[in-house]
C-alpha cells in the first residue's frame, strides 16, 4: 500500500452458513461416496470425485480468501481435507491399490501431530502449529500419488516406476514432516 500500512486479511465471520462452509461440508460429505466407489473398484469414478473434491478445495479457499471466511470454516477446511486424504489412504491399502505400510505411516504421522496438539493443550501449554515447507510439500506428494493411483487403476494405465517414486516420496516426506513437527514442540518446551 502506497501509506505504509500493512495488507489487512479479510474479515473472518462467525456465520455458520457461508459458500465456502457449503462447498467444504459438501467435500467431506463426499468422502463415503469415494470410500465407496474405491471398494466397488470403481476407480475412474472414484478419480473424476478427487479431482472434483480437490477443484473445491481450491474454490472454497478462493471464496475464503476474498471475504467469505469463517471461523468455522477455517477449522472444517483442513479437517475435510485430511479426514478425505487419510480415508483415500486406508481404503486404496485395503483394496491392495496402495502399500498397507505407506497407510500405517500416513495415518500414523497424522494420529501423533494430532494426538500431540491435544496432550499440550490439556496441559495447558500453548499450541501454535504453523505448517511447515516439508509437510506442504508431503501433501501435494500424498494427493498426487491418490490422485495417480486412481487414476491409472481406473484407466488401466501402468507406470510402476512413477508409482514407485511416489510411493518412496511420500514416505520420505511423511517421516520428515511427522519428525519437524516432533522436533519444533519438543524445542520449543
Amino acid at each position: 500500500m502506497p501509506d505504509g500500512s500493512p495488507i489487512s486479511e479479510p474479515p473472518v465471520s462467525s456465520a455458520l452458513l457461508t459458500v465456502p462452509n457449503v462447498i467444504t461440508f459438501a467435500r467431506l460429505c463426499a468422502v463415503p461416496l469415494a470410500v465407496w466407489l474405491v471398494l466397488q473398484h470403481r476407480m475412474e469414478e472414484a478419480f473424476y470425485l478427487f479431482i472434483a473434491a480437490g477443484i473445491s478445495d481450491a474454490v472454497d479457499g478462493w471464496l475464503a480468501r476474498r471475504g467469505a471466511g469463517s471461523a468455522l470454516g477455517a477449522i472444517m477446511d483442513p479437517v475435510a481435507d485430511k479426514v478425505l486424504l487419510v480415508t483415500m489412504y486406508i481404503t486404496l491399502a485395503t483394496v491392495a491399490v496402495l502399500p498397507d505400510w505407506l497407510a500405517i505411516l500416513v495415518v500414523f504421522r497424522d494420529i501423533v501431530i494430532v494426538g500431540g496438539v491435544l496432550m499440550l493443550a490439556v496441559t495447558g501449554q500453548q499450541v501454535a502449529i504453523r505448517p511447515l515447507l516439508i509437510s506442504k510439500l508431503n501433501t501435494v506428494l500424498q494427493i498426487a500419488l491418490v490422485a495417480s493411483v486412481l487414476f491409472m487403476a481406473g484407466f488401466a494405465f501402468t507406470a510402476p516406476l512413477v508409482q514407485a517414486i511416489l510411493v518412496w516420496a511420500v514416505a520420505a516426506t511423511t517421516l520428515s514432516s511427522g519428525a519437524a513437527y516432533v522436533w519444533n514442540a519438543v524445542r520449543a518446551r
